[in-house]
């Protein structure tokens, strides 16, 4: 049987899980009834406190650091205000660093986190994170993957699940009457980017449709970045160039889906009257756009929260929380118009 956790407790006691932290290191912040609650619990459950963890929290630096690929990616923001809410509960602190999916740059930034001697790191894995990991592990320093399903039976993952998200917007394009689909993926050695295209096929499948015949499909970039407005703008301009051009697109993410708006308006085509545009994130400015966007929603705030509380959980235990997006849909997608 599993030994009784923090989160156990927590929810015995109806409190969250920064009471229960409070209660064993801080017992002067909270309220006695609260604090007799929590005790009782802990005593029902025979709760002990993992000393691994304990030092984990006790000693050395109070900072946690944030490996993202793009902090100016929407996603990552939202992502790290979840991450800082939780740590806040600790008195922690998140150290934030964009690696731009580049394994030599996230070795440097896990070298130099890793020379802090920081309380844990909290990453988006590039392809090479795996060999990376090793400057972090020497020290003994807690990791958690976040946006990234397990690839070690070692590490604790938060992750949305990429193909359902992708799978629905192309469903929901087919299901309006769309045959010729255009995708803009993101740079194809991003794990998200092979994921949704994934999805993608699967939905084109789920309706006996011709991936050679129904999508057309390019990689957003510019300026040596993707999942940019940017980017979305020069793959969106790429496909309406095509002699027969989609009537919808779907978009890997709402950066590129707000670039591939601006590029169809101007070329003089309504959204979406001409083109259906379907995003991926549902970031906060989706819903306010001149058309608002249709979107895949993840709980950005919920993931990062999510990953924090697993690099602060009491014990060993390797965790792995999977979120289910849904999609949001708003006025850019419409059935095709005739002929």
């Amino acid at each position: 049987m599993a030994r009784p956790s923090v989160r156990d407790v927590a929810e015995l006691a109806g409190v969250s899980v920064g009471t229960v932290s409070h209660v064993l290191n801080h017992p002067d912040r909270v309220a006695q009834r609260t604090r007799e609650r929590v005790e009782a619990a802990i005593a029902e459950l025979g709760f002990v406190r993992s000393e691994t963890a304990r030092r984990l929290r006790r000693g050395g630096s109070s900072l946690v650091g944030v490996l993202v690929h793009d902090i100016a990616n929407p996603f990552f923001t939202e992502a790290a205000r979840g991450i800082e809410d939780r740590l806040r509960l600790d008195g922690r602190l998140p150290m934030l660093s964009s690696t731009d999916s580049d394994p030599v740059r996230e070795r440097e930034l896990m070298s130099l986190l890793a020379g802090m001697d920081v309380r844990g790191v909290i990453v988006t894995p590039s392809a090479s994170t795996l060999d990376n990991l090793a400057v972090l592990a020497g020290r003994g320093i807690r990791v958690v993957l976040m946006d990234h399903p397990p690839i070690s039976p070692e590490l604790s993952t938060v992750s949305g699940d990429d193909l359902a998200g992708a799978r629905a917007a192309v469903a929901h394009l087919v299901e309006l009457g769309h045959r010729r689909i255009g995708f803009v993926n993101g740079p194809r050695e991003v794990r998200q980017s092979v994921d949704r295209r994934a999805g993608v096929l699967a939905a084109l499948s789920d309706a006996g449709l011709d991936p050679a015949v129904a999508l057309c499909e390019v990689e957003a970039v510019a300026d040596g970045r993707g999942y940019s407005a940017d980017a979305g703008a020069a793959g969106a301009a790429r496909l309406l160039d095509l002699t027969e051009r989609p009537t919808a697109l779907f978009c890997a993410n709402d950066q590129i889906a707000i670039g591939a708006m601006r590029e169809t308006r101007r070329r003089g085509l309504s959204i979406p009257g001409d083109l259906s545009i379907v995003g991926y994130d549902d970031v906060a400015i989706a819903s306010e756009l001149i058309t608002p966007l249709t979107s895949v929603h993840q709980p950005m705030r919920d993931i990062g929260h999510a990953a924090a509380d697993l690099l602060l959980a009491e014990g060993s235990e390797v965790c792995h929380c999977v979120f289910t997006p849904e999609l949001v849909v708003r006025e850019s997608s419409a059935p095709p118009a005739r002929g």
